[in-house]
């Protein structure tokens, strides 16, 4: 997975002027921030420098995983075809590029971002985006989000790591208040943003909500610690992005997990692939979270025609029918 051609190109001139010395230092302080998934009251991009690293070194990453959440919600419905997008916690407005590649058809955006350095930023990136309704609204979500305008499309992604407990319940109440269609979480791939997305996931249930993916049941979670529900997109990296975090291999793997709940029902869910298929001749062995609470292995063998066909191309975090 690649950055659009114009935001890598909106990206690389954000960064004319900016030493690889700077980038290194602020992105090793940035990585440690969000590592250690520090809250003593400071943003994480709170200055120009932070949010010029963040574009560099995280903002590809943090892409291919929200591009794949949001393919996951396509692939799901494909009848659905938001015009709106409020995104909170919106960063650079990663969201708003994720969301067009994935639906052409958006036609607005309300982006909610507190710090003025990356809001900045995300205003200098969007110009090039091609959306000529986009609306940034500065606010800190740590208090709330009150009177939220309805949208088809409502995200939070790689928000809720950074706020307290009490916060998050808050928020994800607000924003199920707001939405028409879809909303759309993801977090890190860690076991902490796994439980992140399991209590927003029981809050949403009980709010209502009609879970669409990962998960293909409202039932209870059947991964147990210390296996956890995750998903990898492989990131490829440029060279400033090498540069800056000091790495030679050209591509990263990107952790992530992520939630969508639905506003109306949808069909019964085929089960998600959970880890990556080990293949063997004439055989593949999936690891899958079934429609009936389960989770399961399934050996699918070559005498299964179709089913092993469809076998051999799923991969990681697909849908899988057989």
């Amino acid at each position: 997975m690649e950055l659009p051609p114009s935001l890598r190109h909106a990206v690389d001139h954000a960064l004319e002027g900016v030493s690889t010395a700077q980038l290194a230092a602020a992105t090793q302080a940035l990585s440690q921030r969000y590592r250690k998934e520090v809250r003593d009251g400071r943003m994480h991009l709170s200055d120009t420098l932070a949010a010029q690293a963040y574009i560099a070194t995280r903002m590809p990453a943090t892409y291919a995983a929200i591009h794949a959440s949001l393919a996951a919600a396509a692939q799901r419905l494909q009848d659905f075809a938001p015009a709106s997008l409020l995104d909170v916690g919106a960063g650079p407005g990663t969201v708003l590029w994720a969301a067009q590649s994935v639906w052409p058809e958006l036609q607005s955006a309300k982006l909610v971002e507190a710090s003025a350095s990356i809001r900045a930023v995300g205003q200098q990136l969007a110009a090039a985006s091609g959306l000529q309704r986009i609306d940034w609204k500065d606010a800190d979500i740590r208090r709330g989000v009150s009177n939220a305008s309805p949208a088809d499309l409502v995200t939070l992604a790689y928000v809720l790591d950074e706020l307290e407990p009490a916060e998050r319940g808050k928020l994800v109440d607000a924003l199920w208040t707001a939405v028409r269609g879809l909303l759309v979480i993801v977090e890190p791939g860690t076991t902490a943003g796994w439980r992140r997305i399991l209590d927003a996931r029981a809050q949403l249930i009980a709010a209502g909500a009609h879970i669409i993916a990962p998960c293909p049941h409202a039932l209870g979670c059947p991964i147990a610690e210390p296996d956890w529900c995750h998903f990898s997109a492989r990131v490829a990296r440029s060279r400033v992005h090498r540069l800056a975090k000091g790495g030679e291999v050209p591509w990263e793997d990107e952790k992530f997990a992520y939630l969508i709940a639905s506003r109306t029902p949808v069909q019964v869910s085929p089960a998600r692939v959970l880890s990556p298929p080990q293949s063997a001749s004439g055989r593949v062995q999936l690891k899958l979270c079934k429609p009936d609470g389960t989770a399961a292995t399934r050996l699918v063998t070559r005498r299964e025609g179709e089913t092993f066909k469809q076998a051999r191309r799923a991969d990681w975090g697909d849908a899988f029918e057989g």
